[in-house]
C-alpha cells in the first residue's frame, strides 16, 4: 500500500506537481490530496492502486523494510537489471 509520504516523496523525484500525478493516474485532485494528506482521511484502494501504478511506470520503485518504507528512481537505461541484487 502506499503511504502519503511515499507519493510526496516519489513526485518529488520525478519533479512532479500534485496535478502531474493525478492527471498521469487518471484520479481527481482531490482524491490525491486526501491519499497524499497526514491527516487520516479515506482513500479508496482503487485511487492508492492507480496513483502507485502511474508512479512505478515512471520508474519509482517502493520500498518497505522493518524500520519503515521509501521510494527510489530507477534509473531506466538499468530498468533491465531491476531483478538483480548488489
Amino acid at each position: 500500500m502506499i503511504t502519503a509520504r511515499q507519493s510526496r516523496a516519489a513526485r518529488a523525484l520525478l519533479g512532479w506537481k500534485q496535478e502531474t500525478l493525478a492527471d498521469t493516474a487518471q484520479v481527481s485532485l482531490t482524491a490525491l490530496r486526501r491519499l497524499e494528506s497526514e491527516n487520516g482521511l479515506r482513500v479508496y484502494e482503487s485511487t492508492r492502486d492507480q496513483v502507485r501504478r502511474a508512479l512505478e511506470r515512471n520508474g519509482i520503485v517502493f520500498l518497505t523494510i522493518d524500520k519503515g518504507e521509501g521510494v527510489m528512481i530507477m534509473d531506466k537505461g538499468n530498468a533491465a537489471d531491476s531483478g538483480k541484487r548488489l
